[in-house]
């Protein structure tokens, strides 16, 4: 194999520098998503401004739609279910970035698990 061509030589470098670079991204961007908060704030704040389901948590229990809500079925404790539970009935920032991190969760999970790079 080794003495190498020209043209083999600079297959081999880009190759290694792509892979370089791609792990350098990975980790990055790993580090990033789970050290820095503003990445977070920022869709809650927009979700608490734009929302009028989540503004009227504070002060009225939560109660699913009239027309939604089957009999026998428990009322979600959590604020990010109801605004599933209520996906029609959302402001269309909400529906974005939920839309978002379902997709980005769904993505992650599907791809991690046929070990193919995710970040």
């Amino acid at each position: 194999m080794w003495p190498l061509d020209p043209s083999q030589k600079e297959v081999l470098r880009f190759a290694v520098r792509c892979r370089v670079l791609t792990l350098m991204l990975q980790v990055l961007t790993r580090f990033l998503g789970s050290s820095t908060p503003i990445l977070y704030w920022f869709p809650a704040h927009l979700l608490q401004d734009q929302e009028p389901l989540l503004r009227s948590r504070e002060t009225v229990s939560w109660k699913p739609l009239a027309g939604d809500s089957l009999s026998g079925q428990k009322v979600p404790r959590n604020s990010i279910m109801g605004l599933l539970y209520n996906w029609k009935t959302c402001s269309l920032v909400t529906q974005c970035i939920l839309g978002y991190f379902l997709t980005y969760w769904l993505l992650g999970l599907l791809l991690h698990c046929n070990f193919l790079p995710w970040t």
